[in-house]
């Protein structure tokens, strides 16, 4: 297919040069090729002239034919929208009448293929799905669709987003692999997502962390991830895992990106209670925190519990010292702190194992679906075989989860581990906190042996606060190398001041480069 637009025959030579040199304004942005476009870039050649919706979701089409069956096959794809084009022409035709219909006119979008969307199925990564079609698209989906968005695809993910450490499911066989390194895991559960994003299948993606799912496979595809506050975004329409954690949001080549569909994304919703209080908490405008300079004068507590462990990678302690000079080098001044509840509290007894309630709540939302309850899906044989002990596990729960022991046991202990980084953010007056977003680089495919290295899981699925992850470098052996990230982590609502530390920490080292193995479609593949 071919994409009929110039910028896609540009050497890779000059994505490379973009991501790690100073920001270009966005007319210059827009010579790059089509995968390496922002969403001002692709908005900016859209106004000159240059570019339509149609030639980008061609462009973006083209690579992911060409990249995820083949190639490197990359495996991140499950549904393409059949729509899309047609989607793209009548956003050209309103384009051509008044100009930018919104915010997200025109990009392409990836959406991990637990989002119900009412016009392709909704798998969960699971067989014992394939064929449900919900009844209407979650309210993220509707509300980017609003903003002039295109549902380019659906993504892989772990099946039922089970698994944090790799994407592997029973609605698409095989693994999804990093395009960085296609013998290595793109983590779990959202590792679709991440790697179409990372290798220009799309613009941006929508991803969902229950405890580690947007910014794990984000730091290990050298991306932007942003696990908001709880009920800063609508969880209705999203196939759970567990509902008390789970969190959807935006996957990014750049932080301006991710925070441009968390402007669009942060609503409030009739049919998810937890958004009430977001009400009087939201952010006019979370984009006017796109500031530079913010780290100086920052104060910013580093968790030594999580950077420096047994089995920490030597590459990755020295990645964040760099960056920890770095955040210093831009003003900011650094301090190590203990969370002494990381240590006090069994990570076992942060977690309600609440999958079953929850998904058969959620089987009850559709109509006709294949399956509705999780001794259906068991009995049905059509899942992945690394998930079936724990899907037999979870049907041993009992609830509802307000009168489930262990479930008040966590929430009890969540709310101690909150009052724990409060205390510590407020006693040393910091802005934030920083460490690895995992501790480790990517596994090689089908190693569960190794190290993991996941701290995602440590403090804000069990707070509920909020975390960005940011692009750290690349790690290893072999060109570029193997992606890896930092966190910052603040209290609840503190997305403001969250996005001017990592936005300004990005755009000071602009660590992001593009995998070679998926380069410009006038180049051959490196293997």
């Amino acid at each position: 297919m071919g994409s009929g637009i110039a910028p896609l025959t540009v050497v890779a030579a000059l994505s490379l040069a973009a991501c790690s040199g100073p920001t270009p304004d966005p007319s210059a942005e827009a010579s790059l090729p089509t995968e390496e476009m922002t969403i001002a870039s692709i908005h900016t050649a859209m106004t000159e002239g240059r570019l339509t919706a149609r030639q980008l979701v061609e462009g973006y089409l083209a690579r992911i034919e060409a990249y995820d069956k083949r190639g490197p096959s990359l495996n991140s794809i499950i549904t393409l929208n059949d729509a899309a084009l047609a989607r793209a022409d009548e956003l050209d035709a309103e384009f051509s009448r008044s100009g930018l219909t919104g915010p997200l006119h025109g990009i392409p979008f990836i959406v991990k293929d637990n989002y119900d969307t009412a016009d392709l199925q909704t798998t969960a990564g699971s067989a014992s799905l394939l064929g449900s079609y919900p009844p209407d698209d979650a309210f993220q989906v509707r509300r980017i669709r609003a903003a002039g968005a295109i549902v380019l695809a659906k993504s892989n993910m772990a099946e039922f987003a089970f698994s944090p450490y790799e994407t592997v499911g029973s609605a698409l066989p095989g693994y999804t692999l990093n395009p960085y390194a296609p013998n290595r895991v793109t983590a779990g559960s959202s590792g679709g997502t991440a790697a179409a994003v990372a290798a220009g299948f799309g613009a941006i993606g929508l991803g969902t962390d229950t405890g580690n799912s947007i910014r794990g496979p984000s730091s290990h595809n050298l991306l932007v991830g942003i696990r908001s506050t709880l009920g800063l975004t609508s969880r209705d329409g999203i196939v759970p895992l567990y509902l008390d954690h789970d969190v959807g949001g935006p996957m990014a080549r750049t932080v301006a990106d991710a925070v441009a569909v968390l402007d669009v994304i942060a609503a409030s919703d009739p049919a998810d209670a937890a958004t009430v209080e977001a009400d009087s908490r939201r952010a006019e405008s979370y984009a006017a925190h796109l500031v530079e300079g913010a780290l100086d004068g920052a104060r910013l507590g580093v968790v030594r519990q999580l950077s420096e462990t047994d089995t920490t990678d030597p590459e990755v302690h020295a990645a964040f010292e760099r960056a920890l000079a770095d955040l210093r080098a831009a003003g900011a001044e650094t301090l190590d702190i203990v969370v002494s509840e990381l240590d006090e509290i069994p990570g076992d007894e942060l977690w309600c194992s609440r999958f079953r309630y929850d998904i058969e709540n959620y089987l009850a939302s559709l109509t006709g679906p294949p399956v509705h309850t999780l001794q259906e899906i068991i009995d049905s044989g059509r899942t992945h075989r690394s998930i079936r002990g724990a899907l037999r596990a979870f049907q041993g729960f009992e609830g509802p989860p307000e009168q489930n022991e262990s479930c008040v046991i966590a929430g009890e202990n969540g709310r101690r581990l909150a009052a724990g980084v409060r205390a510590v953010l407020d006693t040393n007056e910091l802005d934030a906190l920083v460490y690895p977003t995992w501790s480790n680089p990517p596994r090689l495919i089908g190693d569960l042996q190794t190290p993991a290295g996941d701290n995602s899981q440590d403090l804000s699925p069990h707070t509920g606060f909020p975390a960005i992850t940011v692009p750290m470098g690349l790690v290893g052996e072999g060109y570029p190398g193997l992606p890896v990230g930092i966190t910052f982590l603040a209290a609840a609502w503190s997305e403001p001041r969250l996005i001017e530390l990592a936005y300004s920490y990005e755009q000071a080292t602009h660590h992001r480069v593009a995998p070679t193995t998926v380069p410009p479609l006038d180049e051959a593949p490196r293997r």
